[in-house]
């Protein structure tokens, strides 16, 4: 055993020096080792020599690299932007310095911050602003503007626009807390109601919820009502006959009209003028047409030889339609120049209608003759006396242009179409919008009633025709009919067996009332076809 002590001393000692700690220097082994005294050899079991343990690598710690200066933070201090170097609201010897970290908001964040508060106040303030009761008078809005101590009216301000201004200043006397003002004005009014009132010092100006209508436009409402009486009487009159009249075989008269229908041909073709044609219009008794041309320039022709007759000059813009009067060889025409205008058949100017504020669209003779209707692109359509000249209604109700226009068989009902994608129906006797027909997609540009008194079709540009029924309010058949826009819908005019679409895809198509399948595709034309015309002998012409 002292042997092997001895090797582990010796072995100990060859090592050069151990590590005793991380932070106390190293030293040699044989000062922490004590020699032992050597003792007599004795014969002993040689042991296996023992490995000594690798010391540990010794961890040398390395300075960081220092952190980039940062910029000093302006930090608000009486009123003043002051440099700051510390990241927390307190000095360096405040008791919070290290309690929450600080971060740096850059001048953008700080803009876009500033422009959402911005927002979100504005939109508080309209929200304020659209609770509060605002007078609706437009001599209240101006009183008690003046008692607010604000001017009563703007350069070009309108009525709307001086209630929205009042509406926007007492929601912001509401936001700051000055509901005094707000309850004096309104205490002022109410005190200097009753006072303007016996003084009689103000003209009172009252606005009904209706726009009223002049003493002419009665008369006509009454002329109307009487005339459509008549003809609805004689309609229905004729319909039960034809029920119960066991000689009256209507189908058979349907498809004898259909066949008259499916027999149609090209007859003639004609250059109508130097410029496209935009509309066109049969005689009562079809012996003339009138075309209307984009120069402005509307044609009458002798039918069936087609030889001009007489020329009717007077827009100054493109024409837009025309149309021949029921009862008298009188035409119509409408133009861009945003007037309408009345001619004989000799080509001479009898009247000027004067109002629309836009371009006009389609025009259209009530059935008595008595009455014009046309429509523009001001969002309106007017009906007319012929003989005076005389405005008599300006219908709105279209929330975009009206185009086309259509009057009932028996003088009572109205329709009109528009780019808004919808067809209304007005009943003249009473000036109520009676049905709202919603279902196209696009832009209606077409309407027609049928002589059967219950059926209307339109057509727009979605290039489907769709067949309503007024008895159940609702759309009866869509008709797929073109591969482009639908131009112009006609009813054959004396029972309505069938009916006529015009396209922009060059053709126009015949199509049954009873079934509306397919009977005819009238070719021919090398453009878009605009308008269409059936006059009673079934015959159609379209330019």
């Amino acid at each position: 055993m002292e042997i092997d002590e001895e090797n582990a001393v010796s072995s100990s000692a060859e090592e050069p020096s151990v590590v005793v700690a991380d932070d106390q220097p190293m030293v040699s082994a044989m000062d922490s080792i004590s020699l032992q005294p050597l003792q007599s050899l004795t014969p002993s079991v040689i042991l296996p020599p023992i490995v000594p343990t690798i010391a540990p690598i010794p961890s040398i710690s390395r300075p960081l690299a220092p952190l980039p200066p940062r910029p000093p933070l302006l930090r608000p201090q009486n009123g003043e932007l002051k440099a700051s170097d510390s990241d927390s609201d307190d000095d360096e010897t405040g008791p919070n310095r290290a309690s929450a970290p600080e971060y740096e908001v850059s001048e953008e964040s700080r803009l876009i911050k500033e422009r959402q508060e911005k927002a979100m106040q504005e939109f508080l303030m309209k929200r304020r602003a659209a609770a509060l009761a605002v007078p609706t008078n437009d001599m209240a809005v101006r009183a008690r503007l003046r008692r607010l101590g604000e001017p009563i009216t703007l350069f070009g301000e309108r009525e709307m626009e001086r209630r929205d201004r009042l509406r926007m200043l007492m929601a912001k006397l509401d936001a700051e807390g000055q509901l005094e003002m707000l309850m004096k004005a309104h205490e002022e009014e109410e005190a200097a109601g009753p006072l303007a009132q016996a003084e009689g010092t103000e003209e009172e100006i009252q606005y009904p919820f209706y726009t009223e209508g002049s003493e002419a436009l009665l008369e006509a409402r009454k002329e109307i009502a009487k005339y459509s009486i008549v003809r609805a009487a004689l309609r229905l009159h004729r319909a039960r006959r034809k029920k119960d009249d066991p000689d009256e075989d209507l189908d058979a008269e349907v498809d004898w009209a259909l066949k008259q229908a499916g027999s149609l041909a090209m007859d003639c073709s004609e250059i109508g003028d130097d410029r496209p044609l935009s509309g066109c219009s049969f005689s009562k008794d079809g012996t003339m047409l009138a075309t209307c041309a984009l120069n402005g320039v509307a044609k009458l022709w002798s039918m069936p030889q087609v030889k001009k007759v007489s020329t009717l000059k007077g827009h100054t813009e493109r024409g837009t339609d025309v149309a021949f009067s029921p009862m008298d060889n009188y035409i119509a025409t409408a133009s861009a120049d945003r007037t309408a205008r009345l001619w004989n058949s000799e080509g001479s100017l009898l009247k000027t209608f004067e109002g629309h504020l836009d371009r006009l669209a389609r025009i259209a003779f009530h059935p008595s003759g008595k009455y014009l209707g046309t429509t523009s692109f001001d969002k309106t359509w007017r009906l007319w006396d012929v003989e005076t000249g005389e405005e008599l209604l300006l219908q709105e109700g279209h929330s975009r242009s009206v185009y086309g226009i259509s009057f009932h068989h028996d003088g009572s009902l109205a329709a009109s179409c528009g780019l808004d994608a919808l067809a209304r129906v007005w009943d003249l006797r009473s000036g109520r919008s009676i049905l709202a027909l919603e279902g196209h997609v696009k832009p209606v540009l077409a309407v027609s009633f049928s002589p059967n008194g219950y059926h209307l079709a339109t057509g727009g540009e979605d290039n489907t025709c769709r067949i309503w029924d007024l008895r159940k309010k609702k759309s009866l058949y869509t008709i797929p009919a073109h591969s482009n826009l639908i131009s112009q819908v006609k009813f054959e005019p004396q029972e309505g067996y069938f009916l006529v679409t015009a396209s922009y895809d060059t053709t126009a198509k015949v199509w049954s009332s009873r079934d509306f399948k397919p009977v005819k595709t009238l070719s021919g034309h090398e453009a878009k076809v605009t308008a269409l015309d059936v006059v009673g002998d079934s015959s159609c012409g379209h330019p």
